[in-house]
């Protein structure tokens, strides 16, 4: 039985536009059956042709692209001080980046100029950091501030923590030289921003992993190729954001500036810009963790700091340092995120009261200076100001912790951790990495081009055509199938949880306010950090990988989907209720279907925070793509798979990123 609602106050225009379109139900049934049908076949052929043409490669074969590659890396090693494009183009751009490098580890990291100690030492720099705190924040981000840095010191981390700051401020400065112009042009020019907006979705597709090889082969290993990587990497956030915010500015503000006679030069200064001030922060907000992220990663190409402790403790499988300094990391991230939230509050709260704001603060900022001052010329005349004081018992007395408690863990959980671990290996990986690399290849192939059709359309099926065609070329089929399944299974654990604690956020606001600060939080750590506390639970095991990449991606999929729940109109869940459905029938058969989009939108941004953590589960025991490339690194000969496993990675992401997208705008369209 149908009730009807009678609302007189909504147009007519708007009454048809939530009636559901006489054929949407065809088609998903449609739709579905095709699914089933793909799916039925390929399980039908799986069991007559299993284990044929599965195109497999032991860990020590290489294909005729790998030794391609490696004679490339060979040759351009060879020719590197020869060769007039590396003389005056990539070793001038690597001499530039390492002297800036250089400069900011010798002002707060690394002595310098026969000092035993850098220029400014931990209490200069605990000054600065409080007063630049307090100056673009306030007191209680600035107190944040300094016990931060305060703690890396006591965790007897100073130095590995100053070498991490400094690559990131570095990479930052220069990544914003290039992004905030870019990202201007991309808000005045719609033509620009056309063309730069595939390269930037390209470069946010990626995962970390896959910048470090390609820039290595130019900029050799060691901090300048690191700091090269992190700035590629962590430009894009910038660039969008600053357009963004550009062209949010309203066009009635920017056509009265017009009418007064300003020129292109003076309304970009004097109204675009200042308007777009808060954005612009926020864009560099989401620059520094990006390059926070992707330093720590470095490691594996010599980047000093954090990062290479976190590298060498995960290969030993050392989790009491792991953990200590993925604390530290994560410390730093907290301290950097609060920083930058707070200047773009600042921002706003100084736009509200104009000079007000300011004229109480100008006497305080001064005398602040003067302090601050005093502290860094302490630091850097006395040694006792510039070594910090101790040796780490803090440090020591956090990794002992997790020692023991993952002793404890072993001890006590392994029953259960291993009970869960195989249940949901046998039950759910084995069989579907079985599917994909004991099926012959052809058959998987076509699966995937009919299942990009289905779901993101003819465009979307070629792209698939084209990553798979490609995919094969590299000669990592198979390992990129057990790549593929573990970022399946990951990305529908994700959704699990995405749609429960979503829908629960979407439905409550006070869950929303409980749950929230907590998901921002998760969102700001390096994806290092997820593996430590997993690493102790369940072992050097590709199982460590999943769950990580579980807990990484399901924040930002939670985020989403309560938001899209939260955007479902009130009007239609109270009509539903008057008309006597059950809180499950509003949520299955209203807010649900309604928030289709952001459900969508959810698996495009789970698949790839899955894919970077899973591909960086190569470091405890993952094997498949992130092996590949970790190899690649450490051993000469394998560098070229490790080069093709990069380009392997970045197909997937491709893959997931462009069906998903595609599926995306068909559920909004």
């Amino acid at each position: 039985m149908t009730v009807a609602v009678e609302k007189p106050e909504q147009p007519e225009q708007t009454r048809t536009a939530e009636r559901p379109a006489p054929d949407a139900g065809v088609r998903g049934i449609s739709r579905r059956a095709v699914v089933g049908a793909i799916l039925l076949v390929w399980l039908v052929l799986f069991a007559v042709l299993r284990g044929r043409d599965t195109l497999s490669l032991a860990a020590a074969d290489l294909t005729g692209l790998h030794r391609w590659f490696n004679d490339v890396n060979d040759s351009i090693g060879a020719n590197r001080n020869s060769n007039p494009l590396f003389l005056y183009f990539f070793n001038e751009i690597r001499l530039v980046v390492d002297t800036l490098v250089t400069f900011v580890q010798h002002l707060i990291s690394q002595p310098s100029d026969g000092r035993p100690v850098p220029w400014i030492g931990w209490l200069g720099v605990v000054g600065i950091a409080g007063y630049v705190s307090w100056a673009v924040g306030n007191w209680r981000v600035a107190l944040l501030a300094v016990a931060g840095f305060t703690f890396l010191g006591l965790q007897g981390l100073w130095q590995e923590s100053m070498d991490t700051l400094a690559l990131t401020l570095s990479a930052v400065l220069v990544a914003l030289l290039f992004a905030v112009p870019l990202g201007v042009w991309a808000g005045l020019s719609d033509r620009f921003d056309r063309i730069v907006t595939p390269f930037l979705d390209f470069m946010q597709t990626m995962p970390t992993f896959v910048y470090l090889a390609p820039l290595t082969l130019f900029f050799l290993i060691g901090p300048a190729s690191a700091t090269i990587a992190t700035l590629i990497y962590a430009a894009p956030p910038a660039i969008r954001i600053t357009a963004h915010a550009i062209r949010s500015v309203p066009r009635t503000t920017v056509e009265a500036a017009d009418s007064l006679g300003a020129t292109r030069r003076q309304a970009l200064l004097k109204v675009l810009l200042p308007m777009s001030r808060r954005t612009v922060v926020m864009g560099v907000n989401q620059t520094i963790m990006a390059a926070l992220a992707m330093v720590t990663i470095a490691a594996l190409i010599d980047a000093p700091g954090l990062g290479k402790t976190v590298v060498q403790a995960l290969q030993s499988l050392d989790v009491g340092t792991a953990f200590n300094a993925g604390l530290a990391i994560v410390v730093m991230a907290i301290v950097l995120d609060r920083v930058t939230t707070a200047a773009g509050d600042r921002e706003e709260a100084a736009r509200r009261s104009e000079n007000r704001f300011l004229a109480w603060r100008r006497p305080l900022l001064g005398a602040g200076a003067a302090v601050t001052a005093v502290l860094v010329y302490l630091s850097h005349t006395y040694v006792w100001a510039a070594e910090f004081p101790g040796e780490g018992d803090v440090g020591r007395s956090v990794a002992q912790a997790a020692d023991t408690a993952t002793t404890w863990a072993q001890d006590n959980l392994s029953g259960v951790t291993n009970a869960f671990r195989d249940a949901l290996t046998n039950g759910l990986l084995n069989p579907f990495q079985s599917l994909l690399t004991d099926s012959p290849w052809w058959l998987v192939a076509a699966a995937l081009i009919a299942f990009g059709v289905v779901f993101g359309g003819r465009r979307a099926g070629l792209t698939t055509a084209v990553c798979v065609g490609l995919l094969v070329g590299t000669g990592l089929w198979s390992d990129g199938m057990t790549t593929l399944a573990s970022t399946l299974v990951a990305t529908v654990l994700v959704m699990v949880l995405g749609v429960f604690f979503g829908v629960w956020m979407g439905r409550s606001p006070l869950v929303d306010r409980l749950v929230r600060p907590t998901l921002d939080a998760a969102q700001v750590m390096p994806p290092f950090v997820y593996l430590v506390p997993f690493l102790a639970l369940f072992g050097a095991t590709r199982f460590t990988a999943i769950v990580a990449a579980v807990v990484y991606a399901a924040p930002v999929a939670i985020k989403i989907i309560a938001d899209g729940v939260r955007a479902v109109p009130e009007t239609t869940v109270e009509a539903a209720t008057s008309a006597g459905c059950t809180t499950w029938q509003i949520i299955t058969k209203v807010q649900l279907p309604m928030s289709r989009g952001a459900l969508t939108l959810a698996t495009n941004q789970g698949l790839i925070y899955v894919l970077s953590m899973v591909v960086v589960g190569g470091l405890v025991g993952a094997g498949a793509l992130g092996y590949d490339v970790v190899a690649g690194f450490s051993q000469g000969q394998l560098y070229g798979k490790g080069l093709a496993a990069g380009l392997a990675i970045v197909l997937l992401g491709v893959m997931f990123d462009r069906i998903t997208q595609a599926a995306a705008r068909r559920v909004s369209a």
